[in-house]
């Protein structure tokens, strides 16, 4: 009914790697702080970066409750779930971090996605390292089709370049600082760097 992993690599990536959507949830130090759960999609915006560690691209948004809780605690958990094909669901626990435009490893980071950030307000690639992988039975996830990714993200954010998204974010009440008013998005943002 469950397994547990040493690595991310065969079966298991390729799982991870043709999922069209996945969930990411983190939580506060506080015991009485706000638990965020996000869905995250968009074709090429995950990637597999070697047997222990995963990333994600982080784009524009109404907050920063991820970004804020990996500053101050980096607990979280990536769960993807089979909603076709044979019932699985697979959680990966782990130590994440935000890594910002600013970062060293930024460029090196972003070769590993398959899509344009540019049109989408990226803000940040959130690595994780995983401690704990998982699989359990995905017996009463639900079967339905996946049909295309929206375009709505990429319309709304293409228009903006970083003075505006900065403002944009600026403007947000959970942007820079999160729920719980724990530090989120370092604003405002630095400049793009150079492809």
């Amino acid at each position: 009914m469950g397994k547990t992993y040493e690595r991310i690599d065969g079966r298991l990536r390729k799982f991870i790697e043709t999922q069209p959507m996945f969930f990411v949830a983190t939580a506060p130090l506080s015991g009485d702080g706000t638990v965020n759960l996000s869905p995250k999609g968009l074709r090429g915006t995950l990637a597999v970066l070697d047997a222990h560690t995963v990333a994600y691209l982080d784009f524009a948004g109404s907050n920063a409750e991820t970004i804020a809780h990996l500053r101050e605690n980096g607990r979280v958990t990536l769960m993807w779930c089979a909603f076709d094909g044979p019932p699985t669901i697979v959680r990966v626990h782990g130590r994440g971090e935000p890594v910002f435009r600013d970062d060293s490893r930024w460029p090196g980071l972003l070769r590993h996605f398959d899509i344009d950030p540019t049109p989408h307000g990226l803000r940040a690639v959130i690595v994780v390292h995983a401690a704990l992988i998982r699989d359990t039975c995905g017996y009463a996830v639900p079967l339905m089709s996946y049909d295309t990714d929206r375009d709505l993200h990429e319309r709304r954010f293409a228009r903006e370049d970083d003075a505006s998204l900065s403002t944009y974010f600026a403007g947000k009440e959970h942007i820079a600082s999160s729920i719980d008013g724990l530090p989120g998005l370092p604003l405002p943002l630095p400049p793009t760097p150079a492809r």
